[in-house]
């Protein structure tokens, strides 16, 4: 299929995009093909499924708007049978009022987006240009895709196990739509990097993607920095401010802990998801936004809308799809892979060379459970090239009493009592010279990762396995010892 498609001036150019309208009512048949040809798409028009199935074979359109209820065949079957096709097709689906079960089941076969009769214009005109960006975009997405299936590398997920494969091929499903999703499992699994996997597979790759976490938020504060807020809406407002959803615009906002949002933010965030409008606060302006949202939490989502945290509805409306991340114990035949990607990464991010993992410490890594998943594997792994800097990994780089019954990961020891058996060089690890002491070896660790990480505490804290206020005791002990 040929795709006439171009930007100017970084707006997405639709002049040419082929439009075919579904629709058994002539007059809302007629009225969408002129107001979507007003907006410079080409358009052509069927009666029913029938005849819409024999103009898509034909005609090759890029994006199909379809109604719902029509004879002879109806708008989920045609939906069905366009995605049946070897050609990626945008299918849009128009329902009436209050009849959002329909639209959901309708995403969940395949449709790109819906909006509910009558037609609001400015959002018809928005899924639209959505749309055609996602068509625009295929022919290198499905390059991406097949990339994904041959290294077992999806963005900055790594495995090739039979639970991580049938997770990207749902990544890659989904990625295409519009739809919100819903990503749960462990904390430590991957979540944000999922959503990150949908943005990169979908229209919206070269748009922002914005990430909140909901739980680091004050109550007070929350629906400011989603919604944005006018000058003088509150004490402290002395400007304008746009909000998440507004950073996002064109891209993916990444909600996570989202069962940690309050009730009233929950109940305004439900109504931008089926209006696509939003109000900033001390505003009586309502602005549409173009925003694909995911959700992701560690909780068990039923349970918290069980428990009055998540709301039911809000639940619902997110939850089209769920992309449930597997826990590290049940995939670690992926623990060798992903480990050696980490230290390509930490090599990179702290100047080290490491060039391997021995059999001995990989050994101890399949056989660990991984309570903290990957997040606790790649803070394993950075702290071990901080320590090692050149050479290989071995035993000895791991966390004290790893593996050992009672061993929990947030009572690491801040270094490894095994001295390295020679010299470490490099600009950024630790150099250690026979008869240093044990603990100046734990000084140098934790100055040395304090300074990788750009004095951020809790990230260096994090990486050697202690709590931030054990950091800061011995950060007050040094400066102490630097007055004496």
């Amino acid at each position: 299929m040929h795709l006439n498609f171009g930007y100017v001036n970084g707006r997405l150019q639709v002049e040419g995009i082929k439009v075919l309208i579904v629709e058994d009512e002539p007059n809302a048949r007629t009225g969408l093909a002129e107001l979507i040809a007003s907006w410079g798409y080409r358009t052509a028009v069927a009666a029913d499924g029938v005849e819409g199935l024999e103009r898509v074979e034909q005609w090759l359109p890029s994006i199909v708007v379809t109604d719902m209820m029509m004879p002879r065949m109806d708008g989920l079957e045609l939906l069905g049978r366009i995605t049946e096709m070897s050609t990626p097709i945008a299918v849009v689906v128009l329902t009436a009022q209050g009849s959002i079960e329909s639209a959901v089941d309708a995403m969940r076969l395949g449709a790109y987006d819906y909006i509910q009769k009558p037609v609001d214009p400015v959002r018809l005109k928005t899924i639209l240009q959505s749309a055609s960006r996602q068509s625009s975009a295929e022919p290198e997405l499905a390059e991406s895709r097949q990339i994904a299936r041959d290294t077992g590398r999806l963005g900055q997920l790594v495995g090739k196990s039979k639970k991580m494969q049938q997770l990207f091929s749902l990544i890659e499903r989904i990625a295409a739509s519009n739809v919100s999703v819903l990503v749960t499992g462990e904390s430590g699994t991957g979540k944000e990097l999922a959503a990150r996997a949908l943005h990169e597979l979908s229209g919206r790759r070269t748009k922002p993607f914005v990430a909140v976490n909901c739980a680091a938020i004050p109550e007070t504060l929350i629906e400011s920095e989603i919604f944005g807020h006018e000058k003088g809406a509150f004490t402290g407002a002395l400007e304008r401010r746009a909000g998440c959803f507004e950073l996002a615009e064109e891209g993916t906002l990444l909600l996570d802990e989202i069962g940690e949002m309050p009730a009233g933010t929950q109940a305004k965030l439900l109504r931008v998801l089926e209006d696509r409008k939003l109000r900033r606060l001390g505003s009586k302006m309502e602005t549409p936004v173009d925003v694909r949202v995911i959700a992701a939490t560690n909780k068990d989502p039923e349970e918290a809308v069980r428990a009055g945290e998540l709301r039911g509805d809000l639940y619902y409306r997110l939850n089209v799809f769920n992309l449930q991340m597997p826990p590290l114990r049940e995939h670690k035949e992926d623990i060798p892979e992903i480990a050696r990607t980490l230290v390509e990464d930490m090599n990179i991010r702290h100047g080290a060379s490491v060039n391997g993992i021995s059999h001995d410490l990989m050994q101890a890594l399949t056989a660990y459970s991984w309570p903290g998943n990957v997040r606790e594997l790649r803070n394993t792994i950075e702290r071990a090239v901080i320590l090692a800097g050149t050479g290989e990994l071995n035993r000895s780089h791991l966390p004290p009493h790893f593996g050992e019954e009672g061993f929990a990961p947030s009572h690491h020891a801040a270094l490894n009592k095994q001295t390295p058996a020679a010299p470490i060089e490099g600009d950024n690890v630790v150099h250690v010279e026979v008869g240093t002491t044990v603990d100046e070896m734990e000084k140098q660790l934790i100055l040395r990762t304090l300074a990788s990480t750009n004095n951020n505490k809790t990230r260096a804290a994090e990486i050697l396995g202690i709590s931030s206020k054990t950091l800061q005791n011995k950060l007050k002990e040094y400066s102490a010892h630097t007055e004496d």
